[in-house]
């Protein structure tokens, strides 16, 4: 059978973007626009693993669904197909062969999206909202890995309804990253654990936060020898921390560095700090890619501790990124992020304090945070009238050159 079965698309087809004229300014660099893209504000993207021919990216969004399009060499996007789940999809991955998509949802549950069939069924349970949800080949066992904010890590044989094995966290899981046979899950009240996942997982050590606000996004990193040795974690206060598992020296290799900020590193003056969304490591120069609620993403050398590149400025935050499986498209998700928004508070009870990074977060439906509001000390937490539209949620593709970097501009066809 063909990959996604027949008749499986949405949207109108393909959309070749190559040599638009289009000035824009949700679009300031002239990147490959993503055709159809969610209607609400995306939360994951992936590519397809180089088992499969071709280039396939997923994005999960808040408005319940993951949808696949075929990026093609001419520049051309194809909507190919997509599924949906009863609450907002806040995780996806590919299986290793790319025949199966697994997404991870605010309605507790986690799917397998079978793409020959087309058809999804239900494989993971859980008492709260999954944040996140890997694919584990291991020598000896396969696997799907998923992390909720029930306080559980669990791991599922897509064959049986029970799990082969649950871990319990000290928190609620904010965001996870697995680079075989290494496993990073960082949750909330900044706490961080590794795992090892050789044989079975299980719990390896457990790191003192080298951040001192929220956690928002981790990605586990590889040495020359191509095996994973640390972790880039980004938080909500504009700052990443390169973390080495066992470095010869820790104080020297394991360092932090500032960045999606409204002006840079210059602290003369007071600063606009944004959140750090995603990092994305490039698959073949070890690169890095940060995306920010400030509309930019970014490019820097961990090993040389410099910037290499910082984007024009989108007129919406970035809210995810990937790599394809060589490193020749950067992929990165625009869209509203409850960052810059107020609303009336009527329930007091619905507003809880986060003590690790004095953040306001009033919670809405399905744990969607309805506002995040910065709390200075001694003041009291204030809100404004909600926003009347929801703003427009994009997709874009970026080609890359040998070092990894995008172009910021748009390639012509040849």
């Amino acid at each position: 059978m063909s990959l996604f079965g027949a008749n499986t698309g949405f949207g109108t087809g393909g959309t070749g973007v190559f040599g638009s004229t289009t000035t824009d300014s949700h679009n300031p660099m002239k990147d490959v626009e993503v055709t159809s893209p969610p209607d609400d504000s995306i939360s994951c993207l992936a590519f397809s693993p180089p088992t499969m021919p071709g280039n396939f990216l997923i994005g999960g969004s808040w408005a319940n669904d993951v949808r696949c399009w075929e990026v093609q060499d001419n520049g051309q996007t194809v909507p190919k197909a997509q599924q949906m789940h009863t609450g907002p999809v806040l995780d996806a991955c590919w299986s290793d062969d790319g025949s199966k998509v697994f997404t991870a949802s605010c309605d507790k549950t986690a799917k397998m999206w079978d793409l020959n069939s087309n058809q999804a069924m239900q494989i993971a349970q859980h008492d709260g909202p999954i944040k996140a949800i890997h694919w584990i080949k291991a020598p000896n066992y396969s696997c799907i890995m998923t992390g909720s904010w029930d306080k559980t890590l669990k791991f599922w044989d897509t064959r049986s309804p029970n799990p082969m094995m649950s871990l319990q966290m000290p928190e609620r899981c904010y965001c996870a990253d697995v680079v075989y046979p290494m496993a990073v899950v960082a949750t909330a009240e900044r706490g961080l654990i590794v795992y090892q996942l050789e044989n079975q997982p299980s719990e390896f050590r457990r790191i003192d936060s080298p951040l001192k606000h929220q956690h928002r996004c981790v990605a586990i990193f590889k040495d020359k020898q191509n095996k994973p040795t640390g972790f880039a974690l980004g938080s909500i206060e504009g700052r990443v921390a390169i973390h080495y598992i066992n470095p010869p020296n820790p104080a020297k290799d394991n360092f932090t560095f500032k960045c999606h900020r409204s002006n840079g590193t210059n602290t003369t003056t007071p600063q606009d700090i944004y959140a750090v969304n995603a990092i994305s490591f490039h698959p073949v120069h070890g690169t890095l890619a940060t995306v920010g609620s400030d509309g930019r993403f970014s490019f820097w050398d961990k090993d040389a501790r410099t910037k290499l590149k910082t984007s024009e400025q989108l007129d919406q935050p970035i809210t995810a990124c990937c790599f394809n499986h060589n490193g020749n498209i950067f992929a990165y998700a625009s869209s509203y992020d409850w960052s810059k928004v107020g609303f009336v508070v009527t329930d007091c009870s619905l507003l809880s304090l986060d003590s690790s990074c004095q953040v306001a977060s009033l919670v809405g439906k399905c744990g969607r945070p309805a506002a995040l509001v910065c709390i200075r000390s001694g003041q009291t937490p204030s809100f404004g009238q909600t926003p009347g539209t929801m703003p427009r949620c994009f997709v874009y593709c970026a080609w890359t050159n040998q070092r990894g970097l995008p172009y910021l501009v748009l390639i012509t066809a040849a």
